[in-house]
């Protein structure tokens, strides 16, 4: 083990974040050659590999010879933990990984925050100072869960502030699972992303949105597959966290630590929400009669069926990026790249914001992805493959929609009872929707319009929901603020 690259602590929080890190962890188990039961299924490794695995980046390795995953997977509810603990994959985790409580959070963000989940924050974060005082270095942390559940939301918040403090200097990322435009699995999901969207912004410094509804639409379209599950989705989404995350795992070139992804992907530190794409999306069929040219490839991840989040056809065509990555996996060269680059800036008339004109930068990963996770495995992956991360100003449409959903409720008051019940007051509700309010205009003003520039004087602070307050005040609707609640007037971005 030569030490060279720092180590990464992962954490999977509530059912959709241990789902998640079930996937994840099967499919880096087959790229390091790591077992279900922690050891190598090729102890030596051939001689002349040209791309050597780095185990101890993301596992660790005992006094017995055996690797386990640098991670901690929690839920209040003990189901789908129990289901890994008695599984297949018991052997590859020491029991202290495995938190787990015995009543969920009901779908309730207060829960989550206020009463059950921080019963359970001190063994989170003694399990998380474990890892983190036996490796080398800890390059930062990957936190996994989704923003709509009561753990996802509560929880996550809570350990993304402790994170934040006591690891002040250490990179936060986030894969979360959006609430899906038109899929909903409970009535108060925009509550519970607001308030989650709003703890967290200024303790995450780079969050990947997927959302179920893209992901189950590849699923169904791409791969085949008449009725999608979750364990499809959870495929889907390793497969593409396995190409983020590559570069730390495997010699690259591009994002090979950490904290490249705040500084390829992050021009200021609250726009930190790129979006996901990958390519192929192939059957064991397809694959094996076809061999996609990276340009091809290249020009699927701007489809946006190759995307793993939704957006309508008029966010996309209003926007403009602000960064994009492409990080290529396999059998791929340079010259076709820079091939697939120019073809696609020529025909597919991409902007980028005037002030962050370096566009596009290219990682080459050696690592081909695995042919497949399991015989029943739908997403077989082939000699190459191709993520792109692309911080865009679509993603404003996202806020847009949560927004408008959080006002038809809460003009009402609907639901709210239950939050109070767990500690929670109106006043946190009216902070968390000012704070995403504040966001939309960060968004906004990436891309000046002449409207934007009349209005910009009425945003007075960016770093805090002050301007949210002025904007509100100075257009008449200072009674939001007073808790008779009119919400703002939403307009498209």
């Amino acid at each position: 083990m030569d030490g060279l690259k720092r180590q990464v602590i992962t954490v999977h929080i509530g059912q959709a974040g241990v789902q998640m890190g079930n996937a994840v962890w099967n499919l880096y188990g087959m790229e390091h050659g790591i077992g279900r039961d922690g050891c190598l299924t090729t102890p030596a490794g051939p001689v002349n590999d040209a791309c050597p695995a780095e185990h101890s980046t993301f596992y660790k390795e005992t006094v017995a010879g055996k690797y386990i995953p640098r991670t901690v997977m929690v839920d209040l509810e003990p189901t789908v933990v129990d289901q890994i603990r008695s599984g297949p994959d018991r052997g590859l985790y020491h029991p202290d990984q495995l938190i787990s409580g015995k009543e969920d959070a009901a779908n309730n963000f207060a829960r989550g925050y206020h009463t059950e989940g921080r019963s359970y924050l001190e063994q989170v974060l003694e399990s998380i100072r474990l890892f983190a005082e036996s490796s080398e270095g800890v390059q930062g942390f990957i936190v996994f869960h989704s923003m709509g559940g009561g753990t996802g939301s509560g929880l996550t918040s809570l350990v993304s502030e402790s994170l934040r403090q006591d690891y002040a200097k250490k990179s936060n990322l986030e894969v979360l699972v959006y609430p899906a435009p038109k899929v909903s699995t409970a009535v108060v999901e925009p509550y519970n992303a607001m308030l989650v969207s709003h703890k967290t912004l200024d303790t995450t410094d780079c969050a990947f949105m997927v959302d179920n509804e893209a992901i189950y639409d590849i699923s169904a379209g791409k791969l085949d597959v008449e009725r999608p599950m979750y364990p499809n989705l959870n495929r889907i989404i390793s497969q593409v966290v396995s190409s983020i995350t590559a570069s730390l795992r495997f010699p690259g070139t591009l994002n090979v630590d950490i904290n490249e992804f705040q500084t390829n992907l992050v021009p200021f530190p609250r726009v930190h929400f790129p979006l996901l794409a990958y390519a192929p999306f192939a059957t064991a069929q397809r694959s094996a009669h076809q061999r996609p040219p990276i340009v091809d490839l290249t020009a699927a991840c701007f489809e946006p069926g190759n995307q793993l989040f939704k957006l309508d056809e008029s966010e996309h065509a209003a926007s403009k990026y602000i960064a994009c990555c492409m990080l290529y996996r396999g059998d791929v060269v340079a010259k076709d790249i820079n091939h697939a680059i120019r073809h696609i800036r020529e025909t597919k008339g991409l902007e980028f914001v005037e002030w962050c004109p370096t566009g596009f930068k290219v990682g080459i990963n050696c690592r081909p992805p695995v042919a497949a996770m399991s015989p029943d495995d739908e997403l077989v992956g082939g000699g190459r493959a191709v993520c792109m991360m692309s911080n865009t100003t679509a993603i404003a449409g996202a806020w847009t929609r949560l927004c408008h959903k959080f006002d038809l409720m809460f003009r009402k008051r609907a639901f709210i009872h239950w939050y109070e019940s767990e500690g929670m007051e109106k006043e946190d509700f009216i902070l968390a929707r000012e704070n995403i309010e504040v966001l939309r205009h960060d968004y906004r003003e990436l891309v000046p319009t002449p409207a934007s520039i009349k209005t910009e004087f009425l945003v007075a602070d960016k770093t805090s929901s002050a301007g949210f307050r002025g904007l509100a005040e100075r257009s008449g609707r200072a009674n939001f603020l007073q808790g008779d609640f009119e919400p703002p007037v939403i307009s498209e971005i």
